[in-house]
């Protein structure tokens, strides 16, 4: 605790005491027994689910990795970043929950902390870069012409690099990662807001670089293309067959993008509220009992993306079956395209994308 209050000095000399330094035990559960017992199941299934469905996703895109498309990259990437909180995060909670108190001291706090905040944060920057990659490919047809595999991989190297920054930066002495209120998980020092000038300029900077903005650019590309859906009626009239035969999947990736950004922001934006409130509202005005739900809604955030894609891969099965049965015999007809032969792959994987 010495070295935590020394790590923490500001906060004794602006008058605010935060919840970690007030008590002896920072990581004595708040809850009750029966509570902890509760999330701990909860969050029992929510890994073992999220591990299932995102290592499936692994899996099966490993089978044909040399085939697969700059977005189904992008996809697997996600997938990555949902597992390993389920794998790196869940077990330290998990264990916490049942043992009624945090178990693994300061180090395994910050360690906790720092893979909870990579791993997610690498998860929204890729769902930000899969966002534009639609909007440009829905909106701008002649984008998925030369983006080429090369380019998936170097946005990927740009993910994990701004992942890794922004989760690294609390140990730079710029911030921390400190217990929750009830006790039994770490996350980021949002008390540091209540600290000091510099705190609240930290508290800031993680929440405009690692959330605003990015759900900005989701929200913005997600819009464009709804919009573009709804005028692209009479602009695919001057286009030949294949575009506008396309229109049809166009709008299921329209549904597909608007189901993730609905996953993320039904997982995110209470705790994104909560945590706000708790670095600029007055000290310690969230209830204890309180704060503990929107970070267990946040947890199960690694889960919702392997339903989607399975929800979304039996709509396409049953469209292929649908072609199937109409064009039976052409060899040279695509999965999703009525009237696509392999002169013109390169726009029809622009539309699949």
């Amino acid at each position: 605790m010495s070295g935590m209050a020394s790590d923490h000095n500001t906060s004794s000399q602006e008058g605010y005491i935060p919840h970690y330094l007030q008590k002896e035990d920072p990581f004595a559960s708040k809850l009750s027994r029966e509570a902890d017992i509760i999330a701990g199941f909860y969050l029992t299934i929510i890994g073992i689910l999220s591990t299932l469905g995102n290592g499936y996703v692994i899996f099966m895109s490993s089978k044909r990795k040399k085939k697969l498309r700059p977005a189904e990259i992008m996809t697997v990437n996600l997938a990555v970043c949902d597992l390993g909180i389920s794998v790196v995060g869940k077990p330290f909670s998990i264990i916490s929950f049942f043992s009624h108190r945090w178990m693994f001291g300061w180090i395994g706090c910050r360690w906790y902390g720092w893979a909870g905040f990579f791993f997610g944060c690498g998860s929204l920057i890729t769902m930000t870069a899969v966002s534009l990659d639609r909007y440009l490919k829905i909106c701008h047809l002649s984008y998925g012409t030369w983006l080429k595999r090369h380019h998936a991989f170097i946005c990927l190297a740009i993910i994990w690099a701004y992942a890794t920054f922004w989760a690294t930066v609390p140990f730079a002495g710029v911030g921390s990662y400190a217990p929750e209120p009830f006790g039994t998980s770490c996350t980021l020092d949002w008390w540091l807001a209540q600290a000091s000038v510099a705190g609240q300029a930290f508290v800031l900077s993680i929440l405009f670089f690692c959330l605003l903005f990015p759900t900005a650019v989701i929200v913005f590309s997600y819009v464009k293309i709804i919009l573009k859906v709804k005028s692209s009626t009479k602009e695919v009239a001057h286009y030949d067959t294949r575009i506008q035969n396309s229109h049809i999947l166009e709008m299921k990736l329209t549904k597909v993008a608007m189901l993730i950004c609905a996953g993320f922001l039904l997982a995110w934006i209470p705790y994104a509220v909560v945590s706000v409130w708790s670095a600029f509202g007055r000290p310690d005005s969230v209830p204890i009992q309180f704060s503990v739900v929107p970070t267990l809604l946040a947890k199960s955030a690694a889960m919702y993306n392997p339903i989607i894609y399975q929800v979304i891969d039996c709509k396409f099965a049953c469209c292929r079956s649908g072609g199937l049965k109409a064009k039976g015999s052409s060899k040279k007809s695509r999965t999703y395209t009525i009237s696509a032969h392999r002169d013109s792959t390169a726009m029809d994987e622009t539309q699949l994308e």
